[in-house]
């Protein structure tokens, strides 16, 4: 089981920027793949973006443009970049990695509040 170990997130106004971390160990294999998620209270937990080991990467079109997301594979960390954050971008983020063996993991989750 892969331990993951977030930080990087808190309290910001509208505008404002935050950068979060993820740091995986104890995988055992090789990480193909390394996002995050977030869920904001009565709703379900969406995919914000992720990125596999060669590079590419996918985002949700909310955050498109303002949020970028980059890893460093040889000390198996995951980052997110948020920018222009906005009050609706409030929510528990989670990290999340799948590795070679087809496992996936989860990360305790830290919040991001963006006040208006």
């Amino acid at each position: 089981q892969v331990q993951l170990v977030e930080s990087g997130g808190g309290l910001v106004q509208a505008g404002g920027s935050l950068r979060l971390s993820c740091a995986a160990s104890g995988s055992g294999s090789g990480i193909a793949v390394m996002g995050w998620y977030r869920q904001a209270p009565g709703r379900q937990r969406e995919l914000v973006a992720r990125i596999w080991s060669g590079g590419s990467t996918n985002y949700a079109d909310s955050v498109k443009g303002r949020f970028t997301i980059s890893r460093d594979n040889a000390q198996n960390t995951v980052f997110l970049q948020m920018n222009s954050l906005k009050p609706e971008d409030t929510a528990v983020y989670y990290c999340n990695v799948l590795n070679t063996y087809g496992q996936i993991s989860w990360g305790q989750g830290t919040q991001v509040t963006v006040s208006s």
